[in-house]
């Protein structure tokens, strides 16, 4: 019998549905009250498992909130690549990439910012961290694919914008300053500084 085939066993069904739990657990609590107002505790017995079986999952809050975000980043990503492919203008299509991940990092501002924190400044050793690490990556790659599809662009100048404008991103998610701005506050002024950068 293939591999792959193979009926997955009682004991990682259990580990799954513990991870699923502690996700869903998480989710709800750093939605309701932001990442700084919950403590392990509170998630774990949301969860309804012990807090050593917590830190088998993630070591730190910061990990679970990597873990909550990463699934939603996901999504952003996959949407917005989506997106860009039925975009023809290179600029159009770049922000059609930036718009959900920014809309996500959004829903919870506090929340959004600790995410990028811990994905600049967390362990990398850690599963949840390089997940974090990985969408950020795709998020490059995603931008750089569409600056290179015309053939305009050479894929080594690509991949070097799109580290710029996933840098503009992030750091105009992150920045303090911008904590009142709405999410088309933030998309106008990245939008303005892409602009600026990209080729004709």
């Amino acid at each position: 019998m293939h591999l792959a085939s193979q009926p997955v066993g009682r004991r990682e069904r259990n580990k799954q549905a513990k991870l699923d739990r502690i996700t869903a657990a998480a989710r709800e609590l750093f939605a309701e009250h932001g990442i700084d107002d919950v403590t392990t505790q509170q998630i774990a017995d949301k969860a309804d498992i012990g807090t050593g079986t917590l830190f088998l999952y993630a070591k730190s809050k910061g990990e679970l909130l990597l873990l909550v975000q990463n699934s939603a980043y996901a999504d952003a990503l996959a949407k917005g690549t989506a997106d860009a492919a039925e975009t023809p203008e290179p600029l159009d299509a770049v922000m059609a990439i930036i718009r959900p991940v920014v809309e996500c990092n959004r829903t919870q501002i506090d929340n959004g910012r600790t995410y990028l924190r811990e994905m600049v400044f967390g362990d990398p050793n850690e599963p949840h961290h390089h997940a974090a690490l990985t969408l950020a990556a795709g998020t490059e790659a995603a931008i750089a694919g569409v600056l290179h599809r015309d053939g305009r662009t050479p894929a080594d100048a690509a991949a070097t914008l799109a580290r710029v404008v996933s840098a503009i991103m992030f750091l105009s998610m992150a920045a303090s300053t911008n904590v009142a701005w709405t999410v088309e506050d933030l998309l106008r002024d990245i939008r303005e500084q892409v602009g600026a950068i990209l080729p004709g």
